[in-house]
């Protein structure tokens, strides 16, 4: 269970801490989904996409570690 704390009084900045928490946990996406009945069909489809995602995610993360490509520079925040 995702739990946020409000210090100071201040509810902006807890609201942004607990919208990202859900999106990094996938609660968002799984609300999303139980929306509407998604067919057998279209799950097997979804699951098959995100699976060649993942693999494709690991494949380039692979390639930068081992210098076949150059990894993303980060901008910093100021």
């Amino acid at each position: 269970m995702v739990e946020i704390y409000v210090r100071q009084n201040n509810v902006d900045q807890a609201l942004r801490a607990l919208k990202k928490k859900m999106q990094n946990e996938g609660i968002l996406r799984e609300i999303k989904a139980r929306k509407h009945f998604e067919k057998p069909s279209e799950k097997r489809v979804r699951e098959a996409q995100e699976a060649v995602r993942r693999a494709r995610k690991l494949a380039r993360k692979r390639a930068q570690i081992e210098g076949l490509i150059p990894s993303k520079k980060k901008p910093r925040r100021r």
